[in-house]
């Protein structure tokens, strides 16, 4: 029997795109649930409560085992934005996770970045290994544990599945986790539980939420403790208008009660929210979610549980933020707000770009991936993508940071518009629903943008060179001279001066042809004919004279400190030969 003051753990499902999070979440909170008895679900909205009595009865696990946990909340909505969505004090709001993973296909890069997540909250978890009914040979048996139905199979099925088993382990050793099949850890403290299984055929299903509780039941249960009686304390999951009750919330409660004529505080756009609880709604049990008339009101809700709250003055609500019933100080608890929302875990710099998301959750997670890549951040905010925030970006000098990445959030209609405006043609928006999308579109463009300037540095900068002329190869001593060449060093080309090496100027080069052909560009070993303007052979310059491209001492500072990565060594051969003959007379010429 569960224990009153133990609250249901809260969990949430993540892992990579069509890896089996929607159908694993159906199978739970839909068909093996409703093949139970009548009536032993209970769904709210955005969240799914399962009693431990469905649990037992789908695992097979007597009434006499003790179970103190009541049960299993899970959050409606699959993926990343669940998780990253609910906060609580501060932290992530889910006590548990599961990671779905196909074990046909192993990780992929979202998965990655949803064991980034689980590691950064320090979320207990267990992986999902979905599909298995996708493996070749394997006979289906609808919702059997996965020990009955592995016994069934024949042993070049059960080699495939062990196989692929263990191309998971070794992944998630490479990523610093140790993992084995939950049937065979020992430590679940120290060991990542995988269970085989399928949303589709139910498969391992019972085996997984039995795992769930026993990891909550084991490691969660102080943090669990509630008192029913206490003020109710929540979390944002949507803000939404609905026919007939206005502008509703969708929330998840966590800890205490919260009952109609509470007073509640939530943070908004413009700072803390106060409030008076109109009405409180919730599904009522096994009704289909999509219906019109699926609402019961009731007087007051306890932790754990998923409800709808109606009250005035709620359009302003930031979704992801918290919620708190207003017992005593009123102050002290509108200032417990402020302070939470203020607590947001990102890191602004004075340069960078912009970012916005739909939740300080989802903000949160963007901010992190980004800080990962040394991606630097000035502005963050919660909302859409509005006139104001275009307005603030045409104001940065650096063409790079005049960037906003949208996460989970819209674009207004009228900014649309806006971005039209030849005024505002160099501001570039990144939309996504998907982080690791979004920042890799984001890095692509910026990795263009920084590849284009470097090009048209080296379009605009002087490249270093020298070059010798060769014997027997005078076509013309002057007006202009027109001699044979050979690139000793660098990257020679037209119209730049030239200089001996004492320091002389002697010409400027007009033309240059390779067979016969005019060349814009000569490298190094190349021999080429050049029309040299100014000089005649035999006085200014002879046959067998190394000259050097003159290059002005400004272009020298842009080469030694913004692109001598960027030069090949040749050139940066003739680029030290060439300062050094002009640092003879002055020092820290071109430094």
């Amino acid at each position: 029997m569960a224990k009153k003051n133990i609250r249901t753990p809260i969990v949430c499902v993540l892992g990579h795109v069509d890896h089996g999070k929607t159908s694993l979440l159906d199978k739970i909170r839909g068909s093996q649930v409703v093949d139970s008895e009548a009536g032993a679900i209970t769904q709210h909205i955005g969240a799914t409560l399962i009693p431990i009595e469905s649990i037992r009865e789908m695992s097979g696990v007597s009434a006499a085992t003790e179970i103190n946990i009541p049960g299993l909340l899970f959050i409606d909505t699959p993926g990343h934005r669940a998780f990253t969505t609910l906060r609580a004090r501060g932290g992530a709001l889910a006590e548990i996770a599961i990671l779905v993973v196909d074990i046909n296909e192993g990780f992929k890069q979202q998965t990655q970045e949803a064991l980034q997540i689980l590691r950064n909250c320090k979320t207990p978890f267990v992986i999902a290994a979905t599909k298995v009914d996708r493996i070749p040979g394997w006979r289906i048996h609808p919702n059997e544990p996965f020990q009955k139905t592995f016994a069934k199979q024949n042993e070049r099925v059960q080699g495939i599945l062990e196989t692929r088993l263990y191309e998971l382990v070794g992944t998630l050793s490479d990523l610093g986790f140790n993992s084995e099949r939950y049937d065979r850890v020992r430590d679940f403290a120290r060991n990542i539980a995988i269970v085989p299984s399928s949303g589709i055929t139910g498969e391992g299903v019972p085996d997984l939420l039995m795992v769930m509780i026993g990891l909550a039941q084991r490691y969660l249960t102080e943090s669990l403790r509630i008192t029913a009686e206490g003020p109710g304390q929540g979390t944002v999951l949507e803000v939404k208008e609905e026919r007939g009750l206005g502008m509703t919330l969708d929330l998840i409660l966590y800890d205490g009660m919260l009952s109609v004529g509470d007073e509640i505080a939530v943070a908004g756009t413009n700072g803390c929210i106060v409030t008076k609880i109109r009405s409180l709604l919730k599904p009522r049990p096994m009704k289909e979610i999509l219906i019109e008339d699926r609402f019961e009101r009731v007087k007051s809700v306890t932790a754990a549980a998923g409800v709808k709250l109606s009250a005035p003055n709620l359009d302003d609500v930031i979704s992801g933020s918290p919620l708190r019933a207003i017992k005593g100080n009123r102050q002290e608890m509108i200032d417990s707000i402020d302070a939470e929302m203020q607590a947001a875990n990102i890191s602004l710099s004075g340069l960078g770009i912009s970012i916005k998301a739909d939740t300080i959750g989802a903000l949160e997670a963007l901010s992190k991936e980004l800080e990962a890549k040394e991606i630097e951040i000035m502005r963050a905010d919660v909302g859409p993508v509005s006139r104001h925030d275009i307005i603030e970006l045409e104001t940065m000098r650096d063409p790079l940071h005049k960037v906003i990445i949208c996460f989970n959030t819209d674009i207004l209609p009228d900014v649309s518009e806006m971005l039209k405006d030849p005024r505002y043609a160099d501001i570039v928006v990144f939309s996504g629903d998907i982080i690791y999308r979004v920042i890799d579109d984001y890095t692509e463009w910026r990795d263009e943008q920084i590849r284009r300037h470097k090009a048209q540095q080296f379009e605009a900068v002087i490249m270093p060179a020298k070059f010798q002329l060769l014997p027997n190869c005078v076509f013309r001593q002057s007006g202009p001279a027109v001699v044979g060449v050979r690139i000793l060093a660098g990257i020679l080309r037209p119209k730049v001066d030239l200089m001996a090496p004492d320091g002389r100027t002697v010409g400027t080069i007009k033309m240059m042809q390779d067979k016969g052909e005019t060349v814009t560009e000569a490298t190094e070993g190349m021999e080429i004919a050049v029309s040299i303007d100014g000089p005649t052979v035999g006085r200014q310059i002879s046959v067998g004279d190394t000259l050097y491209v003159q290059i002005p001492e400004r272009h020298v500072k842009v080469l030694e400190t913004e692109m001598m990565a960027h030069i090949n060594i040749s050139s940066q051969e003739a680029l030290a030969e060439y300062a050094m003959i002009r640092r003879k007379e002055n020092p820290f010429w071109g430094k």
